[in-house]
């Protein structure tokens, strides 16, 4: 009997454009393993949105879906991925474990985001905390958009950062494995 190859899905966007929906949409029809950071941080630390905790759930998240890969389970990681060396870092992983990796991107117009950010403010904030046009104008600014080689598939892996003589190695400094005290 032959195992299917698992896939590693990675979902990049800024806030209220649709990754955590498309990824509950992934998690049924490719009976993938759900990772989203959000719901993490929300039943751990509620109004709260500390960003070393924040990054270290992320990286606790990634070793469970790594594993999983290495099980041989589809995963789905919806945290935003704005930076190309997260992107890198995590389609490195994958390729380590044999997994194949779909990284699907997301982007509405400024108003539309806007629009979705207040609609889920007023109808689940429990969902979610409250972003500034300011805060999602700046957001905007810092992400780094995928180019078509990255969503395709076809554009190799970057080598990691400087400093760093393997991904695994700023992997673990990127996402920590605990909060500093």
């Amino acid at each position: 009997m032959m195992m299917k190859r698992p896939k590693l899905f990675l979902t990049v966007g800024l806030p209220c454009t649709g990754k955590t929906t498309a990824a509950r949409r992934i998690e049924v029809e490719e009976e993938a393993l759900r990772l989203t950071k959000d719901e993490w941080v929300k039943a751990l630390y509620g109004h709260e949105n500390p960003t070393s905790a924040s990054d270290v759930i992320e990286g606790r998240l990634i070793q469970i879906g790594l594993r999983a890969l290495e099980l041989g389970n589809n995963v789905v990681i919806d945290y935003g991925l704005w930076g190309r060396d997260e992107r890198s870092a995590l389609r490195q992983a994958a390729a380590d474990r044999g997994a194949a990796v779909e990284l699907l991107y997301f982007e509405l117009t400024p108003a539309e985001q806007r629009t979705r950010r207040d609609r889920r403010q007023a109808e689940a904030p429990h969902t979610t905390w409250p972003m500034s046009d300011e805060e999602l104008a700046g957001w905007a600014a810092a992400i780094e958009i995928p180019t078509r080689g990255e969503l395709d598939g076809s554009e190799p892996v970057d080598d990691p950062p400087a400093g760093f003589a393997t991904w695994d190695e700023w992997r673990e400094y990127r996402w920590p494995p605990s909060v500093e005290g």
